[in-house]
């Protein structure tokens, strides 16, 4: 059992349009601020896409690039918080209550990381330990994340990466276009959300970024908290 299925609604019951987009859409929505946020305020760091990061560390390595080891100490980092967060989960019951907690631990973490973002910044040198730490609390955030995409919620398509999303995005559309119905429809609207929804996030996240700096973290924290109690009250979707 998923904590999908005890976050069903009641037989008998229909959920409304937002009461089936809003964890995909808030899902992505704080991923693609959060990573923007990372990226513009860290000197290229990104907190979610580990792709991105190895890709800017092949770069450094050959161009001579400063941030080599950061860029590096992130994945067994991610992969650290990964193996972490999969051990607490197989020790609790796979429940709506579980991923409550899990959402409350993200919140966390990206509350260290906007304490640490205003109290270390600005960020000039790409290979400070200060730099190091910041990233470093938002990426766990967003593997708590990663790992409840891949355990718990795997009903949702993952919210923090894009590629695969925005492939089932164009094959949506195609099939729309071919045979238009309800279910065709209904799989576009899914992930036409997701993508829309991150596209949304990095936007949002870069203006209020360049407004109120790391400030700017606190209600992407708030949109996980209000998804944590979704989730604790078995409302999410």
């Amino acid at each position: 059992m998923t904590a999908a299925n005890n976050a069903a609604p009641l037989a008998g019951q229909t959920p409304g349009l937002w009461a089936q987009c809003r964890a995909p859409v808030l899902l992505t929505i704080v991923g693609g601020a959060i990573d923007t946020i990372g990226f513009i305020a860290l000197l290229g760091f990104f907190t979610a896409h580990v792709t991105g990061n190895l890709v800017l560390a092949g770069a450094a390595f050959v161009k001579g690039g400063a941030g080599l080891w950061i860029k590096l100490g992130a994945i067994p980092l991610f992969i650290a918080t990964v193996m972490m967060t999969k051990m607490w989960i197989d020790r609790c019951s796979p429940s709506s209550k579980t991923l409550g907690w899990l959402f409350v631990a993200e919140a966390l973490f990206l509350s260290g990381f906007m304490v640490a973002g205003l109290q270390l910044q600005p960020f000039r040198d790409p290979n400070a330990g200060a730099l190091a730490l910041t990233g470093g609390l938002g990426l766990m955030a967003l593997a708590i994340r990663n790992t409840a995409s891949k355990t718990l919620i795997k009903h949702i398509s993952p919210s923090t990466m894009m590629t695969g999303n925005t492939t089932q995005l164009g094959i949506d559309l195609s099939n729309y276009l071919r045979q238009p119905g309800r279910e065709q429809g209904q799989a576009l609207l899914k992930s036409g959300s997701v993508v829309g929804g991150f596209v949304l996030g990095a936007f949002l996240g870069a203006v209020l970024y360049m407004h109120f700096g790391f400030w700017s973290v606190l209600p992407f924290m708030l949109a996980v908290l209000y998804l944590a109690s979704l989730s604790f009250r078995r409302q999410f979707i």
